[in-house]
């Protein structure tokens, strides 16, 4: 190596996020070029991204096909509800193991725990599935051996036992991709659902209400809950109505008690609560609700010119709301100097990757508010998950940051905050409902990250570097695996192409407040820094960082590369 007196320093923190609308000459050094399955950090860097990991065990029961995708995935208290075929489910993610051996007629099955488990349900072990009608502290009761075409058979201690899958509605024939709220009323939680081909209905906890009788309406796809008042749109005879129920019901359409409807001027795609007003999406309009009740209701028009193309796109998030209009990502924005609203264009850095995405139905989006972080799926139930690809956004205090996923295919997602608890979920395509921000695979299936800088030319293109080492910050917060590349004058194939350089969690330990306790060593080295000494040369370089193997997630903070000078060419 070069006399280290002598080499020159090139130092850049990343951030920025990824960038694709610019040329490759004007990206700022800290942005990305390619920046996939990796999220912008509010505390700056980039972070590769957790994984996720089933919900339950067993798959969602499916009623024609083994292939219909979950239509429903959503928190309700400690339980899921899924939605899939005809049906609707519920399970908790319980599971434990058998006290002593089980006999294929016993009729109470004992376990160390029943901690998490239904009241009543079903259970699974091995290939046999029980239901129960009770249970104590260690027991399932009432228990009827070898259900849903299943066989009884023996089981020994230490099995393991799981809660499966609980049908509480059925028969909702054609359903299609739901919308639900949760709802709270009169001090008991309520879930309601809608599925665009059946009646709207809701779940207490105990029982399934369907929404039903005189004005009510037959097929609502979009559901909202607008000053405690139930909202219901999207219903296929008059796509441009919305109808609305009486004050703290949701089944009530009593124009005395104070229901009604109103139509917009197109049909409508999506509805959301926002800044005391309910905002109601169609293609190519905005309008919002203002007022408290029947009394005072005003319909005004937002926009006529930009609208909203998959209302499960709709989302509250960083203080505003995010939606996909026809060109891209938007938001929309108060002012408090009109009190109406502005819409903007968020996602211009990235727009061609919304670019011949025609079948606008499949997309799916969640918001994971602990991260400040919104992102959205382009899925197809033709495309394998390890390809699906999707977009990241991250709100920091530079403006919206972006990245890609691939890898992450989701039919449906819910986020949910219980009990301080950040619960991110999706269903796929396949019949399992996962955890979001679980792990470090994809339920197994190894998480590729890649990134890759701009071709960063120490602010003169015309002089030859020969590069001597590179100096890489990061934080791991476990074991990693990935290497370095260096890449020469725009990727040329006449330039040099050095093989990777491996750098993994054994060269440095991470810093306090960086590292998760329990998962890293806090302590002993405390230098943040992998010192890769490097070789080759060129007018501009590139540095890709690529995972090589299963990764605990790291942050990258930060690059420093010495070099030294030759003649300008």
């Amino acid at each position: 190596m070069a006399d280290s007196s002598r080499l020159s320093p090139m130092m850049f923190p990343v951030g920025g996020g990824l960038i694709l609308n610019k040329s490759n000459f004007v990206v700022p050094p800290g942005a990305a070029l390619e920046l996939e399955n990796f999220e912008p950090d509010t505390g700056g860097g980039y972070r590769r991204i957790n994984g996720y990991e089933k919900w339950a065990s067993a798959i969602v029961p499916f009623t024609a096909a083994s292939t219909e995708p979950v239509l429903m995935s959503a928190l309700y208290g400690t339980e899921v509800i899924a939605a899939r075929g005809e049906s609707v489910y519920r399970s908790t993610s319980a599971s434990n193991t058998l006290s002593g051996a089980l006999t294929d007629a016993a009729t109470t099955v004992t376990v160390a725990s029943t901690t998490g488990f239904s009241a009543t349900g079903t259970i699974i072990i091995g290939a046999e599935q029980i239901t129960y009608t009770g249970l104590t502290a260690t027991t399932f009761t009432g228990c009827t051996r070898g259900a849903n075409s299943t066989t009884a058979a023996a089981h020994s201690a230490t099995d393991l036992v799981y809660q499966t899958w609980t049908a509480i509605d059925s028969g909702r024939t054609g359903a299609l991709k739901y919308t639900f709220r949760r709802i709270n009323f009169s001090g008991t939680e309520l879930i309601a659902f809608a599925d665009g081909a059946n009646n709207a209905s809701y779940w207490n906890g105990t029982s399934i209400t369907d929404v039903n009788g005189a004005n009510a309406p037959s097929d609502p796809h979009y559901i909202s809950v607008f000053k405690n008042t139930g909202f219901y749109a999207g219903m296929s005879s008059n796509p441009q109505e919305v109808i609305f129920t009486a004050p703290l019901t949701l089944d009530d359409f009593s124009a005395a008690n104070g229901a009604g409807s109103f139509f917009i001027d197109s049909p409508v795609t999506g509805m959301i609560v926002f800044r005391d007003s309910l905002f109601i999406f169609s293609a190519n309009r905005i309008h919002k609700l203002t007022g408290n009740s029947q009394a005072d209701y005003q319909i005004v028009p937002v926009t006529r010119e930009i609208g909203c193309r998959n209302g499960w796109t709709i989302k509250e998030f960083a203080g505003d709301v995010v939606f996909l209009g026809p060109d891209g990502l938007r938001t929309i924005a108060g002012t408090d100097k009109i009190g109406d609203v502005d819409l903007g264009t968020i996602s211009k850095p990235i727009q061609e990757l919304f670019q011949n995405r025609v079948d606008v139905n499949d997309f799916d989006a969640v918001v994971i508010p602990n991260k400040t972080q919104y992102r959205i799926m382009f899925n197809n139930i033709d495309t394998p998950a390890v390809t699906t690809s999707g977009v990241i956004c991250v709100r920091t205090q530079e403006g919206y940051e972006f990245a890609t996923t691939k890898g992450l295919r989701t039919s449906c997602s819910d986020s949910e905050v219980h009990n301080g608890e950040v619960f991110i979920l999706h269903g796929d395509y396949n019949g399992y409902v996962y955890r979001d921000e679980q792990g470090s695979t994809f339920d197994g299936e190894t998480i590729l990250g890649r990134y890759r800088s701009p071709d960063l030319t120490a602010g003169d293109p015309g002089v030859r570097k020969a590069f001597q080492r590179v100096i890489i910050n990061y934080a791991p917060e476990g074991v990693v695996n990935s290497d370095l590349f260096l890449r020469y004058d725009y990727e040329s194939a006449q330039s040099p192409r050095p093989e990777a350089y491996p750098f993994d969690s054994t060269k440095v330990a991470a810093l306090y407040g960086i590292g998760l306790y329990g998962v890293v060593t806090y302590g002993g080295q405390t230098d943040p820094l992998v010192r890769q000494p490097v070789e080759g040369s060129g007018f501009s370089v590139a540095l890709r960082v690529v995972d090589s193997g299963v990764s605990a997630p790291y942050s990258l903070k930060g690059f420093q590369l010495e070099y030294t000078t030759a003649a300008r060419r």
